[in-house]
């Protein structure tokens, strides 16, 4: 389980990507690199990490289901995610 801390802070800056969304695109369409440096750090989409929506982790993410590797497995072992088999020959 990641720090909670680090989830937090993580969610701060998808908030705050919310926010500044429409005027970064503003910015960028108009070429103003100054107004956009002017900006918050946390605002732009590139400093969000993909986090397991169940534990935190960084890490083994896999986009499509939002779940780490672990958690991912997790589940699929339980059959709790459809369509998904555990392989056996």
């Amino acid at each position: 389980m990641a720090k909670k801390s680090i989830v937090a802070r993580d969610l701060k800056r998808q908030k705050m990507i919310d926010k500044y969304a429409a005027k970064r695109a503003e910015l960028k369409a108009a070429g103003d690199y100054e107004g956009l440096a002017k900006l918050p750090r946390n605002s732009s989409p590139t400093r969000r990490k993909n986090r397991c929506a169940e534990t935190g982790r960084p890490r083994g993410y896999m986009r499509q289901f939002g779940l780490s590797r672990i958690a991912f497995r997790e589940h699929a072992s339980k059959g709790e995610i459809p369509g998904i088999t555990k392989a056996s020959w």
